[in-house]
């Protein structure tokens, strides 16, 4: 008995899960029956919806204050922005002032170099006696510049762009200057056997604009990509680090010699190519590191090492 009750009780439950996926309208209808029981809970739900609704229809306590405009000077920060500037090259540090309007007679706008806090300039007058610094401001203009001729590494730091108001108003502009260096990867020394092809690879470094130009020299010569040796050619790809690939088909031993990158903005840099005959010298430059050939025996050691490890 008590097994055909089991029974009964397993047969009760797959007949009730395939009524309610055969027969789903009648379920609905039954909980829709069972919700008319609870008014309350309806309406307390649906009253917060209907109050967001009047509110949103009359325009209240919805928005907020609306900003109102400004009436005193404020700084352009868009506009007057961290400069980033190559040694020796005109620098200029720009401060965009809104809303001055015609109180530049009741107010001025100056320039203060903080690593000393020295007054460079005030309006368009220069307060200073170094003659690399210069005020530039056009009439009814909101642009008051700071203009810097041959900056040093020295002149790197924070100036302070200040408008007299009371208490006055300042913004900071960082000024960096760069001096762009020169690589040659795989240098001082490359080795390149005979019949392969000499790959070098110049790059530009922190330069705030890529060089005009970038050229090669061999043993002090200018390279020529038109010459009757033919193979040579050069590719440049510029951008915030730009890179100079000198390729030479077909080495030889008269292209060994010292090879020299020349970018218009930049220091050179040399390396020395030595083309291989076949001979194999005691140690070569591979990648900058010292590189030597491997014995037979070191490969023997390495092996019986291993073969101890790993039983």
């Amino acid at each position: 008995m008590a097994f055909k009750g089991f029974c009964g009780e397993v047969i009760g439950f797959f007949l009730a899960v395939a009524f309610c996926i055969i027969c789903p309208e009648y379920v609905s209808s039954a909980q829709r029956e069972l919700g008319k029981g609870s008014p309350t809970n309806a309406s307390a739900t649906a009253s917060p919806a209907g109050s967001v609704d009047n509110a949103i229809r009359s325009g209240a306590a919805m928005d907020g204050p609306r900003p109102t405009p400004r009436t005193g000077p404020y700084f352009d920060l868009v506009a007057s922005k961290n400069v980033t500037a190559l040694l020796g090259k005109t620098a200029y540090l720009n401060c965009r002032v809104k809303n001055l309007g015609n109180k530049t007679l009741n107010m001025q706008v100056s320039w203060v170099r903080h690593r000393d806090i020295h007054l460079l300039t005030v309006g368009r007058y220069t307060y200073t006696s170094d003659q690399r610094f210069r005020a530039i401001h056009l009439p009814h203009s909101e642009d008051w510049t700071l203009q810097i001729k041959y900056p040093q590494h020295r002149d790197s730091g924070i100036y302070e762009c200040q408008i007299s108001t009371t208490p006055h108003m300042s913004h900071f502009i960082h000024l960096n200057v760069v001096e762009p260096t020169t690589e040659i990867i795989g240098g001082p020394d490359l080795y390149i056997d005979r019949g392969s092809t000499i790959n070098l690879t110049c790059v530009v470094l922190y330069s705030p604009e890529p060089p005009a130009y970038i050229f090669w020299n061999h043993n002090d010569a200018i390279i020529s990509y038109d010459s009757p040796r033919g193979g040579v050619s050069v590719v440049t790809e510029k951008g915030e680090t730009t890179t100079s690939f000198l390729l030479i088909q077909q080495a030889r031993p008269s292209d060994s010699g010292t090879y020299q990158c020349n970018p218009s903005n930049a220091q050179s840099k040399s390396v020395v190519v030595h083309v291989l005959n076949g001979e194999y010298p005691a140690a070569m430059q591979r990648g900058g590191q010292a590189f030597a050939p491997t014995s037979p025996a070191h490969c023997l050691v390495l092996a019986a090492c291993l073969f101890l490890t790993l039983s």
